[in-house]
This record gives C-alpha cells, sequence and structure tokens, in this order.
C-alpha cells in the first residue's frame, strides 16, 4: 500500500460523497459495509461520516487531534487511514467510487446563539456557581476555545478550574461536547488539570451514564429558584 501522511489540520472543509467501507477499531470495534455516504474532513480535525439518516449525529466520526493518510490498497482501491495518536483508535475508510467532491473555506462561524431559556440559565448561574458546587467562583463566561467557547469557566475551593456546559435538556450530545473542550482545556499548562460540570434543567439517564464514565459532575438547575435569587427588587441600579 501506497500512501502520503499529512495532519488533518487544513482551513478547507473537504466534502466528498461516496460509495464506502467503514472500519473503526480502539475501544469500540463498528463496520458500516459499502454503500453511498458523506464523508467530511472539517478544519478543525474533525472526520466525520454521514448517511442519509440518522438525524444529525455521523454514523462514525474521528475527533482531533488525528491523523489523516489518503493511500491505495494492493488491489489499487482508494482508502483513508485516521488514527488518533493518543488513543491508537483507528478510523478506515476504503472507497469504491467518488461521486462528488469539493473544498469549501467557511470562514470564522459566529457561534451558536442561544435561546432565551438557555441564555438566561447561563447568565443566572454566571452569577450564582456555587448553586452548582459549593465554593465555586466565576472566572469568565463564554470562555473561549479553537472548537467554541464554554459556557462558564470558574475556580473551585481549592483553586483549580472547572468547565460548566449548560443545557437546557442534558443529553448524550452535550457531555461529549463538554468531553471535547476538557480534552482541549487539559493540554494547557496554565489552566490544567481541568474538571467538569454538565448543568442543566433536566439530565437524561443516559447522559448521567456517560458524564459519570467521563468523570463529569452532573448538576441538575432549577431554574425558577435562580430567577428568585435573582429578584431585581433587591438591585441598587
Amino acid at each position: 500500500m501506497s500512501s502520503t501522511d499529512a495532519t488533518v489540520d487544513s482551513s478547507p472543509v473537504r466534502l466528498v460523497v461516496a460509495r464506502c467501507q467503514v472500519d473503526y477499531a480502539g475501544r469500540l470495534t463498528a463496520h458500516l459495509p459499502m454503500a453511498t455516504r458523506v464523508l467530511m474532513i472539517k478544519a478543525d480535525g474533525s472526520v466525520l461520516v454521514h448517511a442519509d439518516g440518522g438525524s444529525y449525529k455521523p454514523l462514525n466520526w474521528m475527533s482531533p487531534p488525528c491523523s489523516f493518510r489518503e493511500g491505495t490498497t494492493e488491489d489499487g482501491q482508494v482508502e483513508w487511514t485516521v488514527t488518533n495518536p493518543k488513543s491508537d483508535d483507528t478510523l478506515r475508510i476504503l472507497i469504491e467510487e467518488v461521486l462528488h467532491e469539493s473544498t469549501h473555506e467557511l470562514g470564522i462561524d459566529p457561534g451558536l446563539q442561544k435561546d432565551g431559556v438557555e441564555k438566561h440559565l447561563q447568565e443566572l448561574l454566571a452569577d450564582h456557581p456555587a448553586t452548582l458546587s459549593p465554593g465555586l467562583t466565576l472566572v469568565r463566561r463564554e470562555y473561549p476555545t479553537a472548537i467554541g467557547p464554554v459556557d462558564l469557566m470558574c475556580r473551585d475551593s481549592d483553586g483549580h478550574s472547572v468547565a460548566v456546559e449548560i443545557k437546557r435538556r442534558g443529553e448524550i450530545d452535550g457531555v461529549e461536547q463538554l468531553t471535547r473542550y476538557l480534552e482541549l482545556l487539559n493540554r494547557d499548562p496554565l489552566i490544567s488539570p481541568v474538571r467538569g460540570i454538565f448543568a442543566a434543567q433536566e439530565i437524561k439517564p443516559q447522559a448521567r451514564v456517560l458524564a459519570s464514565d467521563r468523570g463529569i459532575a452532573c448538576a441538575v438547575v432549577d431554574y425558577d429558584a435562580l430567577r428568585g435569587l435573582d429578584d431585581p427588587s433587591h438591585r441598587l441600579f
């Protein structure tokens, strides 16, 4: 097999519609038989495999940092090999036929505009972080990272950093999002170690199990109680 190595860090997003077979090996093993799918290499280094179904979730993916190798098998078929150097997980995509390929410069994304309740939750928890954990104090709202802002960056009573992700309804996707933030933040020696708190008005059992497995604390937020703490009649201005 001949190939060329490249780190997946190019700025354009690359989209490929192809008949392909996908195999994932690592903590879990998964196989997708030959079918037509959308393959995406994002500017942040993510490699995702999508189908025309399954809502917005990819069928399989590899999160950054990862390395990308595009080559050919002994039979002459194009094969992508994506590896995670930290975990040795490997995503292999065997391409039978390319139906479309394009690259696109998406530019800087302004970020998710949160709905009223979720935005207000963030504001209230920023004012009252100790309701999530005793002794917690706010460092900054919308703490910037290379993959998007963390809702709240806080500090606990021991002086350790705490990243807080806030949702109206806590589901697995939110835990995955916070996990990605924590992986990135813990590479920064100025703030590591960073632990996480997943805060929501309601947290699904599956999300709670996943959070516990990742070492992330869960906090169920009472929106009405928080609003009571923010009594306008107690303000001077």
